[in-house]
């Protein structure tokens, strides 16, 4: 019977001459063009098509929700909209509920909402329509007016509204709105629901309450794939990406198969955790699944193994990959960057661009970050200029950032200096950390002053800030100042980052702090590091008192020295790491100079490769030469 309806609606009366429509498509089509089609179709047909929709006898709504499925644009769900209006049909919800879901999807929420207002009657597919369509386009203020209008309504909520509102609150980090929400999903005996569950789950742990969101994840009846991944993800983001590992193990345990957005969550918090072994088990796993990864998959497979301390795996999965975007191109650069292989990340461009791909922001600060780490100034200055000139893109302050860094280690202060002043992109944390980093090293107690004053205007609590400032004082002999800097820190409850060092053995990591005792085999530690110093004082290796910035006497000094986490972990990881192995480190903060010469002696009386990963970069450590060339 439909069917017969249709033919009669689309069959234009043969007497008259004009175009026949085969479908709901090709109809509204023609109304879009104001009839005219590519055989010059008179006006007038718009107008019996028009008629003839007017006086179709069935008034079957499935015919407008057909119709407002095929509409390819706004104008065409207007039409409809009028024709609805006209034949009297904005009374069946169901064929309401469509159109302002149309209106939603092309963002035309003005003429949503005007809808939704004059609407006699709402079910929870209204409300969810409307109030996610207010989230989608950012539009947060609406979106929380309408959901409280929707509570106040006396409707029951459903398990699509809930996650959309949460997501607003993860957005906006809005904890307090978001434990409200979380408290009506308890209200209506939602609070279980799979989809909110894992919504409330992601939300916290965006908010950086990780704890409440281990806890939701934890009372869950059931848990399918998205869950575990967003809380895997979540583990990873929060800074604890060993308990991202271990979930992800647990998740396999439970007879769940990842998939490829699993995969890529778990190789990122592979990459963030540096742990080598877990790479390559999840390689191996990936190797199982997939014939070969997809573009995103095996990028982030690039910044694993280069994360993990393999430079030339990574270049090994980049070269195997069927097909590459700029961001893989643009990891690939970066990686080449941070391990302080300047030159092959500049070799890299030019193959990238005869590739076709055009490069991006992402690449020009890769291509930055490459030069300021491998001292590469005057083809950093090159493409600084490149990027403007040839390719039109305006340097944010990142590429600003990576310019005063080339320059601030090049000695080149004052030009750094002049370019912050002449900037006219809003100076941020990161610009003036790289300053102030170049004058510690050079010894501008004035310029690092002023570069501190800005820093602490910016951001007053954060600790690196005084204790990079009271460095330079004390490595000028400033103990007044340095005492003046102790006493602001104290003043602002601001507390010093403990200086952390991992080292990777027995397939896990072992943590290292300064002077640490806790560890089973800690006499065995110290004996293995005392007499390893003095093999290396055999060898050369004089210890720089200099990088102990506290005023106690030269003992003092030296018993804190040794006692650094890098020499501890490096100690261990001699007794732990089989002979042809290379000795994996972390650090959380910048290698020492003292500790980075320690290493270099090590690596050449030992006869051990030392891969050190600190919060700046890569040093891979060899026959007593460091690829950074000492340029950190």
């Amino acid at each position: 019977m439909f069917k017969l309806k249709l033919q009669r609606l689309f069959t234009v009366n043969p007497s008259i001459e004009g175009p026949k429509f085969c479908s709901v498509a090709s109809a509204l089509q023609f109304l879009d063009d104001g009839g005219q089609t590519n055989h010059q179709i008179h006006e007038h047909n718009t107008s019996i098509l028009s008629t003839q929709i007017q006086e179709t006898p069935s008034m079957d709504p499935k015919f407008y929700v057909s119709a407002l499925m095929n509409c390819k644009h706004l104008q065409q769900i207007k039409s409809i909209h009028a024709q609805l209006s006209v034949n009297g049909l904005l009374s069946d919800l169901l064929l309401i509920n469509k159109l302002l879901y149309m209106y939603v999807r092309y963002n035309a929420l003005d003429d949503a909402y005007s809808l939704f207002d004059k609407m006699p009657e709402r079910n929870p597919a209204s409300w969810s329509v409307m109030i996610g369509g207010f989230a989608k386009a950012g539009n947060y203020t609406n979106c929380f007016e309408t959901f409280r209008e929707y509570i106040k309504s006396g409707e029951h909520l459903d398990v699509y509204t809930l996650p959309s509102v949460i997501r607003v609150c993860r957005d906006r980090k809005d904890l307090k709105m978001g434990r409200l929400v979380h408290h009506i999903a308890h209200k209506f005996g939602l609070h279980k629901n799979t989809f909110v569950c894992v919504a409330l789950v992601d939300m916290y742990a965006k908010c950086g309450i990780i704890d409440d969101a281990q806890k939701l994840f934890d009372i869950m009846p059931q848990r399918d794939l998205t869950t575990w991944t967003v809380m895997i993800g979540a583990c990873a983001a929060s800074g604890n990406a060993n308990e991202s590992l271990v979930l992800f193990d647990q998740m396999r345990e439970s007879g769940l198969v990842p998939d490829k957005v699993s995969m890529v969550t778990i190789v990122n918090a592979c990459a963030k955790l540096g742990a080598m072994h877990k790479a390559k088990l999840i390689h191996d796993l990936i190797r199982t699944q997939y014939r070969s990864p997809d573009v995103i998959l095996g990028t982030a497979m690039i910044d694993m193994y280069a994360k993990c301390g393999s430079i030339d795996t990574a270049r090994q999965v980049f070269d195997e990959m069927p097909q590459r975007n700029v961001i893989t191109w643009s990891t690939m650069i970066s990686a080449y960057g941070y391990h302080g292989q300047g030159q092959k990340a500049l070799e890299l461009f030019p193959i990238m661009c005869k590739n076709k791909i055009t490069p991006n922001k992402i690449t020009f600060l890769s291509l930055l970050y490459a030069c300021s780490h491998s001292g590469l100034v005057k083809d950093g200055l090159q493409i600084f200029s490149q990027m403007q000139e040839e390719y039109f893109i305006k340097p944010d302050v990142k590429h600003y950032t990576c310019m005063v860094d080339l320059l601030g280690r090049a000695g080149r202060l004052n030009e750094a200096f002049t370019m912050i002043k002449n900037m006219k992109v809003e100076k941020d944390e990161g610009l003036w950390s790289a300053f102030l980093a170049a004058c510690r090293v050079y010894n501008q107690v004035e310029m690092a002053q002023k570069a501190a004053e800005s820093l602490l205007e910016i951001n007053p609590h954060n600790p690196s800030h005084y204790i990079m400032l009271s460095n330079i004082y004390a490595k000028a002999f400033k103990w007044d100042d340095v005492a003046k800097i102790r006493v602001q820190m104290n003043g602002k409850n601001v507390k010093k980052t403990p200086g952390l060092t991992w080292v990777e053995a027995h397939n896990t990591f072992y943590k290292f702090s300064s002077g640490d005792r806790t560890h089973c085999e800690s006499n065995a530690i110290y004996e293995k590091l005392e007499g390893l110093i003095g093999k290396l004082e055999v060898n050369g290796y004089v210890p720089d008192t200099d990088f102990v910035l506290h005023d106690v006497s030269e003992e003092v000094k030296l018993g804190n020295l040794f006692a650094h986490s890098e020499k501890l972990a490096i100690a261990y990881g001699l007794m732990s790491v089989p002979e042809g192995n290379p000795i994996r480190v972390t650090k959380n903060l910048r290698v020492c100079g003292d500790c980075h010469t320690f290493i270099k002696v090590v690596s050449r009386v030992e006869g051990r490769e030392i891969i050190v990963r600190d919060a700046k970069r890569f040093h891979h450590v060899r026959e007593g030469v460091c690829s950074c060339g000492d340029y950190w």
